[in-house]
């Protein structure tokens, strides 16, 4: 299928490529987790941090749909009271 040496050349090229973001991104996430380490050392929550960044990747109405379904959710579940439909 791969015929010619341009077509060779350009493959390896883009597993290169490939390769080298791989690493970048291994690198980053190491930092990504050092930077957790240092929160928890801090006494920060990781699990709550990861949450809040998670909302902020979201619009702000993506986020507040997301609340009231999670109040809804645990009400059903009884964690917490049930929310008063003022239908």
């Amino acid at each position: 299928m791969i015929a010619n040496n341009d077509t060779k050349l350009h493959l390896k090229n883009l597993i290169e490529r490939i390769e080298k973001l791989e690493q970048e991104k291994a690198n980053l996430a190491e930092h990504i987790r050092e930077v957790y380490a240092e929160a928890k050392s801090s006494g920060f929550d990781t699990k709550v941090m990861r949450q809040v960044l998670k909302l902020r990747k979201m619009d702000l109405q993506e986020a507040q749909e997301q609340e009231e379904l999670l109040d809804i959710y645990r009400a059903a579940l009884g964690m917490i009271p049930e929310i008063e439909n003022n239908n």
